[in-house]
């Protein structure tokens, strides 16, 4: 039998069009979806259940049903196929299994069969957020699981990644290195200087996105 190869996303969604929970949380409200309906009715909307732990930024048209020792249970309906956070992702066949909101945002975890597809799926959420943030990914292997990280490449300016592609193909980060900064900054015609301010930058940006929490 072949180890999985899927990897299990959880992002945080800042600013998200379309979606009711997370203006609610903007307040001092956070809460949890517990279920939601799988289609639209004939209304054309789509039913959802989620427990805040607190009601004061919760609004009329949200119909409370239940106590929990620490939050209540809502209802409450919304118009479906908007491109809500998690209709985006379901759109990629990646089934949504957990949602938070807190601060306005939303913490949504899913798992996608691959990285293209989780690329695609945060370029998606980009269009109508504020900003996405990966904040952990797990790939599964036959006896462990995988702490990864997605790097976008687009936090990088061109000129950036030409002067680590080229750094990295000469070999200066190798150890011993096989070229020195003279020599890189030569092949791509720039100064010395020049070459470790685009090398400083570029490395400061992939390690704030390796190491973010």
């Amino acid at each position: 039998m072949t180890s999985a190869a899927g990897i299990r996303a959880e992002l945080k969604v800042t600013g998200p069009d379309g979606c009711p929970v997370a203006t609610v949380s903007e307040g001092d409200t956070s809460g949890y979806a517990l279920s939601r309906s799988m289609a639209p009715n004939e209304r054309g909307s789509v039913i959802e259940e989620f427990v805040f732990d607190d009601d004061t930024d919760v609004p009329e048209e949200m119909e409370q049903l239940f106590e929990y020792g620490d939050g209540s249970v809502y209802r409450f309906d919304r118009e479906g196929g908007i491109g809500c956070p998690c209709e985006r992702v379901e759109a990629f066949d990646c089934p949504v299994v957990d949602v938070q909101t807190r601060d306005g945002a939303l913490f949504l975890t899913f798992h996608a069969p691959d990285v293209e597809t989780l690329r695609d799926v945060v370029a998606s959420l980009r269009e109508s957020s504020g900003s996405v943030d990966v904040r952990r990914l797990l790939q599964s292997s036959s006896d462990e699981s995988r702490d990864l990280v997605l790097v976008e490449r687009g936090q990088l300016t061109d000129r950036q990644r030409e002067v680590l592609e080229t750094a990295h193909e000469m070999g200066y980060f190798d150890h011993p290195r096989r070229a020195n900064k003279g020599e890189v900054a030569t092949e791509l015609g720039i100064t010395t200087s020049t070459f470790s301010e685009h090398l400083a930058m570029a490395q400061k940006k992939l390690m704030g996105a390796i190491l973010q929490e």
